[in-house]
């Protein structure tokens, strides 16, 4: 309950406009300091969680794994974990275009989806609480690599999880 609580308050702050990306470029010491914050931590973690989900706890740990052994004893930018995961995928997946869409854009997206018989629709958008006028920008071009998985109603719940990849802003 309380780690839900942390997500729910972050995911608030998150959809302000005055919000700030998970990753961006600092010029002083006072913007690393404000990088560093929940907000930055718990979306941080719920974005590696999505990640686990999507590519599953196997090949999650497995690129895991690679980036630690690369990276030993040594620095790391968040793209040497991007590029670890992609060698777990061998190029099935571009995990660093998934997940800068994520850390580089600030908010979250809202997901509509529309069965029209055997059809589904999806959409994103971003998603604002409130639009704060002092701090408002245009969101039209915010566009999120989203990992979606569903089950059919011809699945069990162990198995037959089914992925798509919305990387545009709509598809079926």
């Amino acid at each position: 309950e309380d780690f839900l609580n942390l997500i729910f308050k972050a995911m608030m702050k998150d959809s302000m406009n005055s919000s700030h990306p998970v990753s961006s470029a600092v010029q002083s010491s006072e913007q690393i300091e404000e990088m560093f914050d929940a907000l930055s931590y718990i979306k941080g973690a719920s974005l590696l969680l999505m990640l686990k989900h999507y590519l599953t706890k196997d090949v999650f740990q497995a690129g895991i794994e690679v980036y630690l052994h690369n990276h030993n004893y040594g620095s790391a930018h968040s793209d040497d974990l991007w590029d670890s995961m992609n060698e777990i995928t061998n190029g099935t997946l571009d995990v660093k275009e998934l997940m800068k869409t994520w850390i580089l854009n600030k908010g979250f997206p809202l997901v509509t989806v529309v069965r029209t018989g055997k059809t589904i629709f999806v959409q994103q958008e971003k998603f604002l609480y409130c639009v704060e006028p002092e701090n408002w920008t245009s969101d039209a071009s915010y566009l999120w690599h989203i990992p979606l998985t569903y089950r059919t109603n011809r699945c069990n719940f162990t198995h037959c999880i089914n992925a798509y990849l919305l990387d545009q802003k709509s598809g079926m």
